[in-house]
């Protein structure tokens, strides 16, 4: 029976060789459509077989593995050609030491209570030669005025800054460290924090010791105190696996970031630089983007002598921790691009790897999923083992394969940071 509005065309003449309602009829070689109401099910059918040839037959299995292949080599890349270098680093054997004359500053801000309890550590320093501890004091509102002024009838070398106003358009840390800068009598100045204590009273000593024929930056390394519970373990394990990245990409010659709990560079570099005035607008970025800045392959050195570290005190509550890397993080696409690219692809090898892990194991040859895995494991486990014992942080390694995992997670929840607005806050 034909549907209304339709003509049979005859067998033969369909340019298909089928009769019945195919909804038109080729007069010389022409189509003529005529309304049909519905669809001859062949032609839905020719069309599903069509798609089915372009997509159902691909190697789904094998793209899926070739995929984790490729991932894997690119993590193989990072940690042959970058992270191996901490891992096996060894400092050159010098003939004789110089000792710098340094000027250690602080900045500070209703810190008074931290100050009382870490600012004896930087006070207390055995170093021959001349140096100075510069307190910036920002216009606290608590009692760090009067602590201070307690410290400098005990400490003569300490030199207080007291700022009582706030500087336009200089967002975050950036206006009173400059003034303390400014305020140094020597040549080498040592950054930390009014929340970090050296680790030994050889922390002056170490830390300017890195300074070689051309050096004019060192990089320290600052860890997060030990405590009891998991959250301790995931900050240690995230501030290791940074440091992991920015000390590895110095040794590469390549440096893009140090952090200002422990962080060291020349007062004639930074005003050569003419200090801030590049990244004044941007709230944070006064250790990371300045070193980014700054810090070239041959006038950049580290030092990770466990003496040569300060150690900060961690956060409590995941929600304090998230809100801390998530304004860390608010600065790194300020970065250059060479080091947006590296550091980008890092983590987008990373977070995929577990998923297509996982995917892969399910679809593909196990033996030769878990021989992949196999490689990217043994190197890993290698670099981490040996790079966890030169930053003291041995006891996170029984944790490294779990940690590791978690990872996957730490960039999904904080990858959105880097597109948010940097807040304009002190700290």
């Amino acid at each position: 029976m034909v549907a209304a509005g339709c003509t049979r065309a005859p067998a033969g003449l369909d340019g298909q060789g089928y009769g019945g309602n195919i909804g038109f009829t080729v007069v010389a070689g022409n189509s003529y459509f005529r309304g049909c109401q519905r669809a001859d099910p062949v032609v839905i059918n020719r069309r599903t077989t069509h798609m089915d040839k372009i997509f159902g037959h691909l190697p789904w299995k094998e793209i899926v593995f070739a995929c984790f292949c490729a991932v894997t080599l690119i993590q193989l890349f990072y940690y042959s050609w970058f992270f191996q270098r901490l891992a096996f680093y060894r400092s050159k054997n010098r003939e004789k030491s110089q000792q710098h004359p340094v000027s250690v500053i602080i900045c500070a801000r209703d810190e008074a209570g931290r100050l009382a309890k870490n600012l004896p550590g930087a006070l207390v320093q055995e170093y021959p030669s001349s140096h100075e501890v510069i307190v910036v004091n920002h216009n606290s509102q608590d009692d760090t005025r009067y602590l201070l002024d307690e410290f400098k009838k005990t400490f003569k070398g300490l030199h207080i800054v007291n700022l009582e106003y706030e500087a336009k358009g200089i967002q975050g840390k950036k206006y009173p460290l400059s003034m303390g800068i400014k305020e140094a009598k020597y040549e080498v100045v040592l950054l930390t924090d009014a929340d970090c204590v050296p680790a030994s009273e050889h922390w002056i000593m170490k830390m300017q010791d890195g300074y070689r024929e051309g050096i004019q930056v060192v990089l320290g390394y600052s860890p997060y105190r030990k405590t009891p519970g998991f959250l301790n373990k995931l900050i240690r394990f995230e501030t290791f696996h940074t440091a992991l990245q920015y000390l590895s990409y110095a040794l590469a010659g390549s440096p893009y970031m140090g952090v200002g709990r422990n962080l060291s560079y020349k007062k004639e570099l930074f005003f050569q630089n003419k200090g801030f005035s590049s990244i004044n607008q941007i709230p944070g970025g006064d250790d990371d983007l300045f070193i980014n800045k700054v810090a070239k392959g041959k006038n950049t050195g580290i030092v990770i002598d466990p003496d040569a570290f300060t150690v900060s005190e961690p956060k409590t509550n995941f929600a304090d921790w998230m809100h801390q890397k998530t304004r860390h993080y608010s600065t790194s696409k300020y970065y250059k691009s060479k080091h947006r690219f590296l550091l980008g692809l890092y983590s987008a090898s990373f977070f995929v790897f577990y998923p297509l892990f996982f995917v892969s194991l399910a679809l593909y040859d196990w033996r030769y999923v878990l021989a992949v895995f196999g490689a990217r494991f043994l190197l890993q486990g290698l670099v981490y083992f040996r790079s966890m014992r030169k930053l003291q942080e041995t006891d996170l390694f029984a944790w490294w394969w779990l940690l590791d995992i978690w990872m996957f997670l730490y960039y999904l929840i904080f990858v959105p940071s880097l597109w948010k607005k940097p807040r304009a806050n002190w700290k």
